[in-house]
């Protein structure tokens, strides 16, 4: 059991509690709420306030003991949480109070791993979101010069000067279009085509930035992890760098629950296994239990054999699994490892009979 059960259960149930303390601020900002239903809504407040001082202190403790940066955004959002509506409370307006519980909206994203991805992300890409942005602001400004030189004359009181013209830009640049604005010379029409067109490929830029942000970084955690699991089968313990990348690129991870029928005897196999954690039990007239830096179904690549076997998970099991034009590949890279998957295949062929 947890030494810390509260952690677990305020951190699963930080999104509900998030709601109902939002729900209840924007039920208060009702005009004709009854007095005894607003009372009720303000204690209800309170209580989740409460719950977050306790989440806070239990986070402080968390932060002693483990790595502080690691723990830093949950702790900085707990601290908001605690401390805003406790501000408010001191010295805002009745009225105002209970909108500065609106930052809770943070809660749901304290463990989030999505956000630390973005964060990532946008730290990575940051040089070049930079220059989108500058981009953008020198088109925006150009914009708002051009159609208070274009406008200001027919429309003084719309494009008389621009900063009033810059909202008009704002509006065109991101193709809103809301339409209270608008020009009616020419030349102001022309301005607008070439800004909103300028917008859909500035948007689109930002887009592909993070879009090829999100994939990269993705991917490079992809890779880790598979590089982390590779590394610990014994089989490619002594290969080089060089090598490992080439079967970390060829190996798909795979996490298989424990009463999971992996393969089945008589099924055509096209892959091959290679356990990284966990147990399997391979159903032969002696039962056969396999552990971590074993491999199995090597001859349904080597032989083109039937599966001579059933292998099931006896505990949840983390696999590499090898495809048949992959393991082609290896052998031709690393003739070391294809040859000790054969001898292996043919002592397990030549140990017991085919069924």
């Amino acid at each position: 059991m947890s030494s810390r059960p509260f952690s677990k259960i305020s951190g699963v149930l930080n999104g509900p509690i998030a709601v109902v303390g939002l729900l209840a601020v924007a039920a208060l900002t009702v005009p004709d709420i009854a007095e005894q239903t607003a009372f009720d809504l303000k204690v209800l407040l309170v209580a989740i306030w409460a719950v977050y001082i306790l989440q806070l202190i239990e986070t402080l403790i968390l932060h002693e003991a483990a790595d502080g940066s690691d723990r830093l955004p949950a702790l900085t959002v707990d601290v908001l949480s605690v401390l805003v509506p406790l501000i408010a409370f001191l010295f805002v307006g009745r009225r105002d109070q209970s909108l500065y519980c609106a930052i809770w909206l943070l809660k749901p994203l304290r463990n989030s791993t999505f956000f630390r991805l973005l964060g990532r992300v946008v730290s990575n890409e940051a040089r070049n979101l930079i220059g989108v942005t500058s981009i953008f602001g020198i088109v925006l400004f150009g914009a708002a010069l051009a159609a208070y030189l274009a406008e200001r004359d027919v429309q003084p009181d719309r494009f008389g000067s621009i900063p009033q013209a810059m909202w008009w830009a704002v509006v065109t640049l991101s193709t809103t279009g809301y339409g209270d604005e608008i020009p009616i010379s020419f030349a102001g029409r022309v301005i607008a085509g070439l800004v909103m067109m300028s917008g859909i490929g500035i948007f689109a830029l930002w887009a592909g930035i993070l879009a090829t942000g999100f994939y990269e970084e993705v991917r490079r955690q992809d890779f880790v992890r598979n590089w982390q699991l590779v590394a610990a089968v014994p089989l490619f313990q002594r290969l080089g760098s060089a090598a490992l990348v080439e079967i970390v690129r060829a190996l798909r991870p795979r996490v298989v629950p424990a009463g999971t029928i992996i393969c089945r005897k008589g099924d055509s196999g096209d892959q091959m296994y290679f356990i990284v954690e966990g147990h399997v039990s391979v159903a032969t007239p002696n039962p056969v239990d396999l552990g971590a830096g074993n491999f199995f179904g090597e001859m349904a690549l080597i032989s083109g054999d039937p599966r001579s076997a059933t292998v099931s998970a006896v505990t949840e099991v983390s696999l590499l699994s090898l495809y048949s034009a992959d393991f082609q590949m290896l052998s031709s890279s690393n003739p070391d490892i294809a040859d000790i998957i054969r001898k292996t295949a043919l002592e397990r062929q030549a140990a017991k009979p085919k069924a």
